[in-house]
């Protein structure tokens, strides 16, 4: 071969080697994980404030203000004072997504007080189950058998029962109009973003909210007694089977809120009061919370985090709690959570975008029919909807003491339709919150998916698409959602 051609091909290949070699280091020189990830709408609702329809982490910080938590990876999250609406910081957090069972809070703000008493009993029928959605979270509601309105609400909050939720809708008049009941409801209170179709979060489509949405709703929802309660109870005991000629057994439900019972690796977050946690396959993980600590409330919504670390919705819950308590009174507010629109003065709070989301019902005359208000009528100006939260602090106070507690369900009388609901309010102790795996909560559809999870793996993460719950022990491997909430 002729020395010219030799030289050529040598610089040819050392050419090329040296591309194989440099190619690797400058492609990591560029994360491209986020190429990946859905981006948000260039155009989201501003309510509350113009700042919060902008696309991506909206903060002000002031002298001496912390900085954000690092690595935050929910595609929208949200953290605000519970008593004066400031937002303190926001990450698109108008951005309408699918809330799995977080939506469940409007359902209960929507429905409880309807429901009253909760000592009520109901014979459950084959029909109120049959809408239940597969791979559905499950508290285990058995047909024939009665229950009161107590213990299907702890099957709701607890394990984010869909079976439970389509009972009380069936109850409250049917789903559809329990649905419309909740879209009138979320327009009352300016959630604006939601758009419902299922009444448990279940996917559906259409079926969205927001980070913003979401903690309007539990700032309304945690106003009412029966529903911080229910939120922040950590177990209890739950009817079980009844069986010919035998006393009724009762097995032990656990809250499958992580930022109250703990799990491998997540500890129970110092001074958490509720509200809601989901899962879908659609939605991702979903969480709301509240807490208090040192007189201050705050309320925070975390949607869809990407990290794959176990447990990151209730990880990065907890250090955007942290942050806002260390950040109280050192930044300024990105905007503002609204009050229910028959408070609301018009005086500027609101937005661009402050209009229901596509497919919403609204009542006659593109008025929203709200089932519940709020506040009394009459009522009237910013000052007043804060008043209404002005008692929140107290009342969260108490029920941090209620997350370390069961509420048993002693008295029940077996066979009967009626039931000692009154026992709520007995304390039985200080209960660790995990779950017994009592032959009546392994293995059955009373399981919740939330619970079946692996230590590695985020316990609401084990379902379909059962609307913000994966829960179920009765979920299959098919293609159907699950939902864990």
């Amino acid at each position: 071969m002729p020395a010219l051609k030799k030289i050529a091909l040598t610089i040819t290949s050392a050419a090329l080697l040296s591309g194989f070699v440099l190619s690797p280091a400058a492609a990591a020189d560029k994360d491209t994980s986020d190429d990946k990830q859905p981006k948000p709408p260039s155009t989201m609702s501003s309510l509350g404030g113009e700042q919060l329809g902008k696309a991506g982490t909206q903060v002000n910080l002031g002298p001496g203000a912390p900085v954000l938590p690092k690595k935050l990876s929910g595609r929208s999250w949200i953290v605000a004072d519970a008593e004066s609406g400031d937002v303190l910081a926001a990450h698109n957090s108008h951005w309408r997504l699918p809330p799995a069972s977080t939506l469940k809070m409007l359902f209960a703000d929507t429905v409880l007080p309807a429901l009253q008493p909760t000592t009520l009993a109901h014979k459950v029928t084959e029909n109120e189950l049959s809408g239940v959605g597969e791979g559905s979270s499950l508290v285990g509601i058995k047909e024939d058998h009665t229950y009161t309105v107590h213990d299907l609400w702890l099957g709701v909050f607890l394990r984010s029962g869909n079976d439970a939720v389509h009972v009380l809708s069936e109850m409250y008049g049917g789903v559809q109009k329990t649905v419309d009941a909740m879209q009138a409801h979320a327009e009352e209170l300016q959630a604006l973003d939601t758009v419902v179709v299922s009444p448990d979060g279940y996917d559906a489509p259409r079926q969205v909210s927001s980070a913003y949405d979401l903690t309007l709703i539990a700032r309304s929802g945690l106003q009412k007694k029966d529903f911080r309660e229910y939120a922040a109870t950590a177990s209890a005991d739950f009817p079980g089977e009844k069986k010919k000629g035998k006393k009724r057994e009762s097995f032990e439900i656990s809250n499958t809120n992580r930022l109250i019972t703990g799990d491998i690796g997540v500890d129970p977050y110092q001074g958490i009061a509720g509200v809601k946690n989901g899962y879908t396959t659609h939605a991702g993980n979903t969480f709301t919370g509240v807490a208090e600590r040192n007189g201050k409330v705050l309320l925070v919504t975390v949607m869809n985090p990407s990290a794959e670390e176990s447990h990151a919705v209730y990880k990065e819950a907890a250090h955007l709690l942290d942050w806002g308590f260390a950040a109280s009174g050192k930044v300024t507010p990105v905007g503002q959570l609204v009050p229910p629109r028959s408070l609301d003065t018009g005086t500027g709070i609101g937005g661009k975008g402050a209009t229901p989301a596509a497919g919403a019902v609204q009542g006659p005359g593109g008025k929203a029919e709200a089932t519940h208000a709020s506040a009394s009528n009459g009522s009237s100006g910013v000052g007043t909807a804060l008043a209404i939260i002005g008692g929140l602090l107290v009342v969260l106070a108490a029920a941090v003491f209620l997350v370390n507690r069961r509420w048993p369900m002693a008295g029940r009388t077996r066979g009967t339709e009626t039931d000692a609901a009154e026992t709520a309010a007995t304390a039985a102790g200080t209960k660790d919150a995990e779950d017994t795996g009592t032959a009546e909560h392994t293995g059955k559809a009373g399981e919740s998916a939330e619970d079946t999870g692996e230590a590695g793996k985020d316990v609401e993460d084990t379902g379909k698409d059962v609307e913000g719950d994966p829960e179920g022990a009765g979920a299959t491997a098919s293609a159907a959602p699950t939902d864990k909430s």
